[in-house]
């Protein structure tokens, strides 16, 4: 397989998604400019990991450029589902943040997971251009979506199943 490496610069939007029942769910990423669309699939854990990690990272951006407005979390949430067609381009197994100071812009680096038989200069990448809005944005309407799943056992904290959970708490009792 080719490298193949994809800079999105800057995305005219940016937004995850996930498809499918709680529990069975895929969530993506997707983000286009005026002429091109890349979709990957993204874990929810890794949703929920770059929210946090977005959140530290603007901070110390802030810290850095104190004369920088604060970035907005306001998004209108019709505008944040993915757009059809979703022919996701990969499975992203790294996410990553930088920033460009001159452009005021964020770059969230997604690289493909590997296989076993792949070498990492294998790894097809996206480089998402961004505003920090928008990528804030983004993960705050990430934590909404994944929010919206299974809900959470209260002994356990473990995803609940429609037909009932087996809590470990409970020594795998049914409730």
């Amino acid at each position: 397989m080719a490298n193949l490496e994809i800079d999105l610069r800057p995305v005219s939007h940016i937004t995850t998604d996930a498809i499918g029942e709680p529990g069975k769910r895929v969530f993506y990423i997707q983000g286009w400019t005026e002429d091109r669309t890349i979709t990957l699939i993204v874990e929810k854990i890794q949703i929920q990991s770059l929210a946090v990690g977005l959140e530290q990272f603007l901070a110390e951006v802030q810290q850095r450029f104190p004369d920088l407005p604060e970035a907005s979390v306001d998004y209108i949430e019709d505008k944040m589902r993915i757009s059809p067609p979703v022919d996701p381009l990969y499975r992203v197994g790294e996410l990553g943040l930088g920033y460009d100071a001159e452009g005021d812009l964020v770059v969230l680096v997604a690289r493909e997971i590997l296989l076993e038989d792949q070498e990492p200069e294998e790894a097809r990448v996206v480089r998402f251009w961004c505003t920090r809005s928008q990528l804030r944005a983004m993960c705050h309407w990430g934590m909404e979506i994944a929010a919206r799943g299974r809900p959470l056992c209260p002994q356990c904290g473990e995803p609940m199943e429609p037909e009932g959970h087996f809590c470990p708490k409970k020594n795998g009792h049914k409730h």
